[in-house]
């Protein structure tokens, strides 16, 4: 392994932040947004869900559906109306003023290949980013009546069956007691696979499936390590702040913080010990 790939590995957990993000109002009010985005979104959703549906392939080969450009443009037409001078940067239209301040990033359905199937794993992802630094997430899985909002350096909560509880990762450091998940090991390439084995080789066991709903079962402790690639800024920037301020690490795979420019590999853990012990796998085999 290189020096610099060592100096990566072990400063990845200790790395601060230089400037606090802020929020563009006042946390509640901007909470009981959220919800209520998402909560417009989710009859959208499964109305289409496991009906008969005409599925289109985009040039990247991935599908899109009504569903997703529905749940889309209501999110934005919600996101415009409340804060007009917000950027937006979604799966399915052209990005809006990407450069602001403050910019929403969506995901209407991750999930789709799930979704089209009638698989209930997908949700819908929204993210919001203040000069570039992600400050809330929100995972919503409508079929199953669950949401994960995330508060960057505050808190990740879950809402579900019963009162909303706040989320911690689990206490594991060990590659030799965690699960380890990923939605597909066709989303690795020849030498990504390389890499992904080489961790999973070393772990208690491992699953896949799950899309976005792999995070959130990482923040609230029922999982311990998600390695994804080819993802795209609306898969993975919601997921930050929901895995951070739960106790999590959340970066690519060399370490680097998760940006909307960042190459779509992601490595999630729930100690800073199980992230440096697969990063130092994963980054030995870049």
């Amino acid at each position: 392994m290189s020096h610099r790939t060592v100096a990566l590995v072990a400063s990845v957990s200790a790395r601060a932040r230089i400037t606090r993000p802020r929020l563009p109002a006042d946390p509640r009010e901007l909470i009981r947004f959220v919800h209520a985005a998402a909560d417009a979104a989710r009859p959208v959703s499964l109305g289409h869900f496991r009906h008969p549906l005409q599925v289109d392939m985009k040039p990247d080969r991935s599908p899109v559906t009504i569903a997703d450009r529905s749940v889309e443009a209501l999110l934005r037409a919600h996101i415009a109306m409340r804060f007009p001078a917000h950027g937006i940067l979604g799966e399915e239209q052209e990005a809006v003023g990407k450069d602001a301040e403050y910019l929403w990033v969506i995901d209407p359905l991750d999930g789709t290949r799930s979704y089209v199937s009638g698989w209930p794993l997908w949700g819908t992802l929204i993210a919001l980013l203040h000069c570039g630094e992600p400050v809330l997430g929100l995972i919503d899985m409508p079929v199953l009546g669950e949401r994960w909002l995330g508060i960057a350096h505050e808190y990740t909560m879950f809402h579900g069956a019963g009162e909303p509880r706040t989320c911690q990762t689990s206490e594991r450091c060990a590659l030799s007691d965690a699960t380890l998940y990923t939605t597909s090991p066709d989303a690795f390439d020849a030498r990504e696979l390389q890499a992904f084995e080489a961790v999973s080789e070393r772990v208690h066991a491992r699953r896949f499936g799950g899309d976005c709903y792999s995070y959130g079962l990482l923040a609230s402790g029922h999982l311990d390590i998600v390695i994804e690639a080819g993802l795209q800024p609306y898969d993975y920037l919601a997921l930050v702040p929901i895995v951070e301020a739960a106790g999590g690490v959340i970066t690519d795979w060399l370490g680097r913080r998760l940006s909307v420019d960042s190459g779509g590999r992601v490595l999630a853990a729930a100690s800073a010990a199980l992230h440096d012990a697969a990063l130092a796998i994963l980054a030995s085999h870049a």
